[in-house]
């Protein structure tokens, strides 16, 4: 991977990683396109760059973030991020295969954006309309709700927006705390993935780490998370405002006319 083609999986990952879209499935769409998902640094920078991306959260609500004297709202986030952590530790092979295999992706997406276009019209009337009044029972619902988006294409987003609006959160609220769940849940995978996780690079067993440090990956690695960061940022306060306004059926149609096209592509190559 040059740094071409990791700036634009980085801006790929800033527009996606907070709209119920799917940013994993993006990001190996787009690399696939290059030619390069089988590699397991790309592999592995498409999961840490999500770091930068949620970097931004905590930018932009660093009020939430940094007030010390409500620790209930660490409280929610810390039990929230134990089912995806646990599932995911679990079902970590499986997930490495799904990640290889745009098919399977493309035809994920299809079936959300089906699932987005009724979404609205399901959870009707929501009762919470401030994170203060969501309470630890219903932060871990949302938490297992996230545990979907292990398959890829599911959208970690989509899958937290829809178990908070289960929960009965409006969908701004529903947005918000899903931008919250990602700090721990993705700072969690960002970790793991460059530090645990051993990644067979060249032919050789490595630490995610190890891979980065080789010549020309750091600066990959570095530049890709600065642009998610900052592409995010400009995101992430778009959607609000428009599923304030419109929804998600707009995101519903998006989904499925990019998986029709995506495996249609797959298929005739």
């Amino acid at each position: 991977m040059d740094i071409f083609q990791a700036i634009i999986i980085a801006i790929v990952e800033g527009l996606t990683e907070f709209l119920p879209i799917s940013s994993t499935a993006h990001m190996i769409f787009t690399s696939t396109f290059f030619g390069i998902q089988e590699d397991e640094f790309v592999k592995m920078f498409q999961v840490s760059i999500q770091f930068g991306a949620i970097l931004s959260v905590v930018v932009l609500y660093w009020r939430k973030f940094f007030n010390f004297k409500s620790f209930d709202f660490y409280i929610k986030l810390a039990l929230a991020v134990v089912p995806a952590l646990v599932l995911g530790k679990l079902f970590d092979d499986k997930i490495d295969e799904l990640l290889g295999s745009p098919i399977p992706i493309a035809i994920a997406m299809i079936l959300g954006g089906v699932v987005l276009l009724f979404i609205d019209n399901v959870f009707k009337n929501p009762t919470i309309r401030k994170e203060e009044d969501i309470t630890v029972k219903k932060a871990i619902s949302i938490g297992f709700w996230q545990c979907l988006a292990m398959m890829p294409g599911v959208s970690r987003s989509a899958a937290s927006i829809i178990g908070g609006m289960q929960q009965k959160l409006t969908r701004d609220v529903a947005a918000e705390f899903s931008f919250f769940l990602a700090v721990p849940t993705m700072a969690a995978v960002t970790l793991y993935s460059v530090f645990l996780k051993d990644w067979n690079y060249n032919g050789i067993e490595q630490k995610g780490y190890e891979m980065i440090a080789q010549s020309g990956n750091l600066s990959i690695f570095i530049i890709g998370n600065i642009i998610a960061f900052l592409v995010a940022l400009l995101a992430i306060k778009t959607f609000v405002e428009v599923i304030k306004k419109y929804g998600f059926k707009f995101f519903g149609y998006y989904r499925i006319f990019a998986g029709i096209v995506i495996l249609i592509l797959l298929l005739v190559k």
